[in-house]
């Protein structure tokens, strides 16, 4: 007997796909495609702003801008056109992150999960062609963000719902649900920083609004596979709410506390797709024979390092489990804090073996790429974990998105930064960002050393995500 949410049918997939239901397929594919169209944007956006957009003759076309450079000055004070642009950037980032949180509840409380993928994935795809027009950028800005939240907020939750709680593929199914994620994000830079070269800036940002439509054209398609045979949760089908008690309240304080010490990760992070962009541009040797590499395929080898780094980093962890040597949930965020800071560091590093030119060669970066994802892979998901983990369960999903906000403080603050771009020369830019980055490592690793209980798990209890 089939039973009906409002939304969706609750009942077996009769059909599945390499042991999994054919919806998983479905919602995988339309992340891909969105993950082509943010990525895409993400690659160019910083490199377009400086490049053209803020530029004499076209900068006076934005329509509202001269109110919008007010606001944000009033906030973060006054700005170069090169500080200004990557503040936008920042704040675009932080708030594509954040929105997300709203755009789920929406979801759960009132308008429901298709129908808010499918107004995110309009206003992305609207939010790219309007990027093709000087006057529309404010606009495209608004659009994309909007719809980033409407979007993302409601695709992941469905892929949960397609499993029952018990059911032991749901960890292999966001494995592969990741997995595509991380090929979207290698695809779209190589894609867009190749059109953006070849052509123009509006022909790469075209690409992503046509990709997002194919999404969403995806997405629709398969709707008769996505069913749903997850409960709804029992705070959405009317059950009384347990209050929170003395000790929940105490594990979301200490919760509360690790967002600005994440957040140290995130300003770091951020910049890699933000100024990072111009100092590859100005700094390292792009010319092989006659070709000129597109600064954007920099940024496809984030999507491809978490496939790199991952096999061996589960190895080295299983290792040490065997020997009762793996590392607490605290301990790998601040490895993986200070593995970034390292990293960070090697760019700081590049002038000491730049060419007569001024450029470093051009494997400097990639090795920063392999070295920043392992720092990647240890610090981000174990966040998650923690926060699951330690929530109180009537919580979660809104802690998650606590989680998230570390995000966005780190995107607004590397953006504010990186308008030292302009006064520091780059080891010194590059080494201040390496600095924050190893703060945050060493405040995990004193956190989880002197107040872990506070988080009401033990450190045995803390050795795996």
């Amino acid at each position: 007997m089939t039973t009906i949410t409002g939304e969706t049918d609750v009942g077996e997939p009769s059909a599945t796909l390499f042991g999994h239901p054919r919806g998983l397929a479905v919602l995988a594919g339309t992340e891909f495609w969105d993950r082509v169209s943010f990525q895409g944007m993400q690659a160019l956006l910083t490199l377009y702003l400086v490049g053209q957009l803020f530029t004499p003759s076209h900068i006076e076309r934005i329509v509202g801008f001269a109110g919008f450079r007010a606001a944000v000055e009033a906030i973060f004070g006054h700005m170069t056109t090169l500080g200004l642009a990557t503040q936008i950037f920042g704040l675009y980032i932080g708030l594509a992150m954040f929105t997300p949180v709203f755009g789920g509840l929406i979801g759960d409380l009132w308008l429901g999960r298709k129908r808010m993928v499918i107004l995110g994935a309009l206003m992305m795809t609207a939010g790219h062609f309007c990027m093709a027009f000087d006057q529309s950028f404010l606009l495209a800005m608004l659009l994309l963000i909007l719809g980033t939240g409407a979007l993302r907020g409601n695709l992941l939750p469905q892929v949960g719902e397609l499993y029952r709680p018990e059911d032991a593929r749901r960890d292999t199914a966001f494995q592969l649900y990741y997995a595509m994620v991380n090929f979207g994000a290698f695809v779209a830079p190589v894609v867009t920083g190749w059109l953006s070269q070849t052509w123009s800036w509006h022909v790469g940002f075209a690409f992503a609004g046509f990709g997002m439509l194919a999404g969403l054209v995806l997405y629709l398609a398969g709707q008769r596979q996505v069913v749903v045979v997850t409960p709804k949760p029992a705070r959405l089908a009317g059950a009384p709410r347990v209050p929170l008690s003395a000790s929940d309240w105490r594990r979301i304080a200490a919760l509360l506390a690790l967002v600005p010490v994440a957040a140290c990760f995130w300003i770091a992070q951020s910049q890699v797709w933000n100024t990072y962009n111009l100092w590859v541009r100005d700094h390292v040797q792009l010319h092989i024979g006659a070709f000129t590499v597109p600064v954007p395929w920099f940024q496809a080898i984030d999507g491809l390092s978490p496939f790199i780094c991952l096999p061996p980093m589960l190895m080295f962890w299983r290792w040490q489990a065997a020997r009762g040597r793996e590392p607490g949930q605290f301990a790998k965020a601040g490895i993986g804090c200070l593995i970034f800071g390292a990293g960070t560091l090697w760019l700081a590093a590049a002038s000491l073996v730049a060419g007569p030119d001024g450029r470093a060669p051009i494997l400097w970066p990639v090795m920063f790429h392999l070295v920043s994802n392992l720092g990647w892979l240890y610090f981000t998901p174990t966040m998650v974990s923690l926060f699951t983990r330690a929530a109180p369960a009537s919580v979660v999903a809104t802690l998650v998105g606590l989680n998230m906000f570390s995000t966005t403080i780190g995107s607004f603050a590397s953006g504010r930064l990186g308008s030292l771009y302009e006064t520091l020369a780059p080891p010194q830019f590059w080494t201040l960002h390496a600095a924050i980055a190893a703060l945050g490592g060493g405040a995990f690793l004193l956190i989880g050393w002197r107040f872990g209980a506070a988080y009401g798990i033990t450190r045995a209890e803390t050795a795996r995500p």
